[in-house]
């Protein structure tokens, strides 16, 4: 996220002093809260300064300065819509979960039909139906290597229980990730995530986890001859700047860990669920490893999901007597709302093709956009898996330009990058963002219902946008400009 010039803000000036403190006095005084229908009508309006005085001001700073600070009353498929009513093609597609599109009709009808149904959801001691036939229908899809399900409610919940389960399996302590991965934000997750951004502050992390080079078979290799690895955890595309595997990495990779007695682990988290063009990436390489984590797309974006597909050995030495069957596990997970939302899903992927359409609608996206790389000095690289795309940009070859280029950069590195995502959101109503921090490289990951007229109006905005940004100093200018009114300008 980018986190450059930012204005002066104090936090709540956007939010009434008199109007909050009625609001309290209501609420002192045993008033019930509103209803959320009577929020919906009554304060559409007020998410900046609620944010801003309850969440995170920080992030309402950010917003401001890139002019992305909306008002999002609905959306739709691939698109968000704000509160006038213009719609805005959504290729961040929230980290990538609105893979089925937003609000699709048929996720909600499985969340309303549950509550019609007043399930005997979560009875924690006993098991329920949807959460069963929820595991029964992913393993069906998933490798023959994973025969067990461990539910959970997020992609980092997903990957702490891989951790656990690695170590517990093998009796092992130590676990690989590779540079630049981003496996999530909990403790456990945080310690196989390759970004300081991220990790900075919050330490001392798990011991005994460690960091190879992504596609760096020998590394590996010499990380596994001790025989006290776990398990090697491996994004099949690195979702942190869309970094593709060489050919042969991931496969390799998987024979090492046999040979060693580590688990393979795959993090699916953002590449499965059809994003690739694959139901899980790992069939681009007939992959067979011994625990998948998907998160994300499962639950179409409506319910907090995720789930760990576990080989039938691990889950059996981990959970091995009924004494240890409740040694791992979490509240929420396996919660009918979001197994309802997951079967809805994979019911919507199978018939309306998507999982094919992502990749076909993938390559259509990489035959527009790969010409940008002969056609600007700017653009380094354009790739892709599916419906993961990035673009990568670099110093042009002028003398004046690249130096102007390192200036910045050692100020703000990435800045280039919101020369393109601005314009885009501002003037083309299309919503991407920077794949990481300090990064300048652009991501998209968006609905894999988008329509083909969509993918070619982003190709061809993309192309008129990163025209005028290699003008580096005269856009540079405006931008720093646009962000310095925006900073002076009283918010009211």
């Amino acid at each position: 996220m980018y986190t450059g010039i930012l204005p002066r803000f104090e936090p709540g000036l956007n939010l009434d002093g008199r109007l909050f403190r009625a609001r309290l006095q209501r609420l002192m005084s045993g008033e019930l809260p509103p209803s959320v229908q009577e929020i919906l009508s009554s304060r559409t309006g007020e998410e900046m300064a609620l944010n801003d005085r309850y969440l995170n001001p920080q992030m309402g700073r950010i917003l401001r300065t890139l002019g992305f600070e909306k008002v999002w009353s609905g959306g739709e498929g691939a698109h968000l819509i704000d509160s006038d009513g213009e719609r805005y093609l959504d290729l961040f597609g929230g980290y990538g979960v609105f893979a089925i599109g937003r609000n699709h009709p048929e996720a909600i009808a499985a969340i309303e039909q549950v509550m019609a149904a007043r399930t005997g959801n979560l009875p924690q001691l006993g098991v329920t139906l949807l959460s069963g036939v929820l595991a029964e229908q992913l393993l069906a899809r998933a490798p023959d290597s994973v025969a067990a399900m461990v539910p959970a409610n997020s992609g980092t919940e997903a990957v702490e229980a891989a951790i656990k389960i690695a170590r517990a399996a093998t009796g092992r302590p130590r676990v690989l990730y590779a540079e630049h991965a981003f496996h999530g934000l909990t403790l456990g997750s945080l310690s196989l995530n390759g970004g300081i951004e991220f990790r900075a502050g919050f330490g001392p992390l798990l011991p005994g986890c460690d960091p190879v080079g992504f596609g760096d078979v020998d590394a590996l290799a010499r990380e596994l001859e001790g025989g006290d690895v776990a398990a090697f955890i491996v994004e099949p595309v690195q979702g942190k700047g869309v970094n593709l595997p060489p050919a042969d990495y991931l496969p390799a990779a998987q024979q090492l860990c046999r040979e060693a007695g580590a688990l393979f682990v795959c993090d699916e988290v953002q590449t499965g669920i059809g994003r690739t063009g694959r139901f899980l990436a790992l069939e681009h390489w007939a992959l067979q490893p011994d625990m998948v984590c998907v998160a994300k797309a499962l639950s179409g974006g409506l319910v907090p999901i995720g789930a760990l597909l576990v080989s039938r050995a691990a889950f059996d030495r981990v959970f091995d007597g009924m004494e240890r069957a409740v040694r791992h596990g979490s509240t929420f997970g396996g919660n009918d709302l979001a197994a309802a939302a997951g079967l809805a899903t994979l019911r919507v992927l199978e018939r309306e093709g998507l999982v094919a359409r992502a990749e076909r609608m993938g390559a259509l996206l990489l035959e527009l956009t790969r010409p940008l790389v002969e056609h600007f000095e700017v653009v380094r690289d354009v790739r892709g898996l599916g419906l993961m795309w990035a673009i990568e940009f670099g110093p042009p070859a002028g003398a004046g330009a690249r130096r102007l280029w390192k200036t910045v950069e050692r100020r703000q590195p990435g800045l280039f990058s919101q020369l393109v995502t601005v314009p885009l959101f501002h003037e083309h109503r299309i919503f991407c963002q920077v794949a990481g921090h300090r990064m300048n490289v652009i991501k998209a990951l968006p609905a894999l219902t988008i329509e083909e007229e969509e993918i070619r109006r982003f190709a061809a905005a993309l192309e008129e946008v990163v025209a005028a940004a290699e003008r580096y100093p005269s856009a540079l200018a405006r931008f720093g400009l646009r962000a310095g009114l925006r900073a002076a300008t009283p918010r009211r």
